[in-house]
């Protein structure tokens, strides 16, 4: 009985640190990107036109060397790559543009 009891309390407790750490995470988005003059809306297009036929799969929002950028990470049809393109939120130009292999996406996601 108490290893039942002990073992529930620690799924609870696991369940409540994921969700104040996805929180967390929202909040830090939220405050990065009030501080961006361009929208994200206006940065993937941007984006966009980098990558012809793509589809924005994640877009995030991050302080990268010292700069405030959007990052999206698109698909291609027909590749199993994935197009990282930066944009800066200041001023809205491109940063950068990287191509990742299914390799590198698993290494990222650890």
């Amino acid at each position: 009985m108490k290893t039942k009891t002990i073992l529930w309390i620690a799924l609870a407790a696991g369940l409540l640190a994921g969700c104040a750490s996805e929180k967390s995470e929202q909040t830090k988005q939220a405050r990065l990107e009030a501080r961006a003059r361009i929208a994200r809306a206006d940065a993937e297009k941007t984006a966009l036109t980098q990558v012809p036929n793509g589809t924005v799969k994640e877009a995030e929002i991050e302080k990268e060397h010292g700069r405030l950028i959007w990052s999206f990470d698109i698909t291609v049809p027909d590749s199993p790559n994935i197009k990282e393109v930066a944009v800066d939120a200041m001023t809205g130009q491109m940063v950068s543009i990287e191509t990742e292999t299914p390799e590198q996406q698993a290494k990222e996601k650890d």
